[in-house]
């Protein structure tokens, strides 16, 4: 973006700022990019996090440990306690069935665009190999 943020003074002394920028979706969320800052710099910011896939991922994996431990029997025990459905826990459980590669890349945030929460939830394949080629990942 080639424009920049420009400030004027009003003929009343009240400042006018004025900020160009674009609305971009990324990820299934949306995006604000901003031109240069006024000195010329670009901030350096920080990429979006999924935190939405980041949780379901922490969830599922803590799940599993909570069922491996014994402390709960089942699934279906398991959603009552939660107070949840069991065909949501189910559907987050399958997370910890993913490459470990492709656990490590959503975490550090360079997952491919376009994974979102609601595709990792429906049904993927449990080769590994499978997995990435469904999910987008090289």
């Amino acid at each position: 973006m080639k424009a920049k943020p420009t400030i004027t003074v009003a003929g009343n002394g009240n400042l006018q700022v004025h900020i160009p920028m674009i609305i971009r979706r990324m990820r299934g969320r949306k995006q604000v990019i901003v031109p240069q800052a006024l000195d010329g710099g670009i901030p350096e910011a920080a990429e979006p996090v999924q935190a939405a896939v980041i949780q379901a991922l922490s969830r599922a994996f803590s799940w599993a440990r909570i069922l491996e431990n014994g402390q709960v029997k089942s699934i279906s025990e398991l959603a009552r306690n939660l107070e949840v459905d069991g065909s949501y826990v189910t559907r987050i459980l399958k997370l910890t069935t993913l490459a470990p590669d492709i656990i490590e890349t959503i975490i550090n945030g360079e997952e491919p665009d376009g994974l979102s929460l609601a595709r990792l939830t429906r049904s993927f394949p449990e080769e590994w190999s499978g997995q990435r080629i469904m999910l987008g990942f090289r």
